[in-house]
């Protein structure tokens, strides 16, 4: 009668607050002895799972008897320091395995992860950093640390820095440089964009322009909440203009894909391949360049193969970029 009133008060409806305080206590009054019930279970003995769990045999004593208490059913039957499973027992065992289970394999991945020599690093970059700079950098890195594993994700810079925060990035390439009181960030190199135009267009005679001669032109743009869209308008703006955009895109190749079919013209870095269809203008006023730089959150602590990673990276400041 005891237990089931036990079981009402826990189960009897109430606020999903309480109900997942009832749950947290639970957990927090069972976690500790699972492993200890599990030990008795395996052996049937008290005394001899004490020995092998190397703790004294009143403390598992005593932590069966709370953990009973604390579910309100018998686990075992007891004839002496000899015991047996209880049907509830038998029941609440496999539960109890598979849960040690899981948190020695989460124990396995994050050792694994942490492993100097064979560790994983999650690792963020912006698009246009995929088709060359990352994997020549990945490759560098990993001729001195060849097991080392990469966790790779490519997106836009503000979404790279809310993975940050959230922990599921270690480190992330981006532009503009971050500039937040919770990360830290170091510039690494700085990437020339070109005004890039069709091929048969006014411009496309030209090697050179200052950026007020395309004041006219329909732009092609990255969305809103990219940094080169950031960039791309404000440098419109300190040549005298607002740019007329297009069409909006994700990615820098997809736009010089509309360019080079007329819809057009864009401010981009250079292409990792020549692409037919464009040409791409040096842009000698304003100074039209992006900040490449690396950063992480401060505070949090990095396992040795990020670490590492990082130590590589920073290495690189000034020659990040391919040639």
């Amino acid at each position: 009668m005891v237990h089931q009133q036990r079981s009402q008060a826990r189960l009897s409806p109430s606020s999903d607050t309480e109900d997942m305080t009832d749950m947290t206590d639970m957990t927090m009054l069972l976690a500790p002895r699972l492993a200890y019930f599990a030990g008795v279970a395996r052996t049937e003995h008290v005394t001899r799972a004490a020995q092998e769990m190397n703790v004294p045999q009143s403390t598992l004593s005593r932590a069966m008897v709370r953990l009973e208490q604390d579910l309100g059913v018998d686990l075992f039957a007891r004839r002496g320091r000899t015991v047996s499973l209880t049907p509830a027992g038998r029941t609440f065992l496999t539960s109890v395995e598979r849960a040690l289970a899981e948190i020695e394999r989460a124990a396995d991945e994050v050792r694994a992860d942490a492993d100097p020599a064979a560790g994983k690093v999650a690792f963020g970059f912006l698009h246009t950093m995929g088709w060359e700079t990352v994997p020549g950098l990945i490759s560098a890195f990993r001729a001195d640390h060849p097991r080392v594993r990469f966790s790779l994700v490519q997106n836009y810079g503000e979404a790279m820095i809310e993975r940050l925060r959230a922990g599921e990035l270690d480190l992330c390439l981006t532009s503009p440089v971050p500039d937040a009181p919770d990360l830290v960030a170091r510039r690494l190199d700085e990437q020339k964009l070109r005004l890039v135009v069709p091929a048969d267009h006014r411009l496309a005679t030209r090697k050179r322009i200052r950026l007020a001669e395309a004041a006219d032109e329909t732009f092609v743009t990255l969305e809103p909440g990219y940094g080169l869209r950031r960039i791309t308008d404000d440098l419109c703006k300190e040549a005298g203009f607002k740019p007329r955009i297009a069409f909006e895109g994700e990615e820098a190749e997809t736009l010089r894909g509309l360019v080079a079919a007329g819809l057009g013209v864009a401010l981009l870095p250079p292409p990792a391949v020549p692409r037919p269809g464009v040409v791409e203008l040096t842009v000698t006023a304003p100074r039209a360049a992006r900040e490449i730089g690396v950063a992480w959150l401060d505070g949090h602590p990095d396992t040795p193969p990020v670490a590492a990673f990082k130590r590589f990276l920073l290495s690189k400041r000034g020659n990040l970029l391919p040639t």
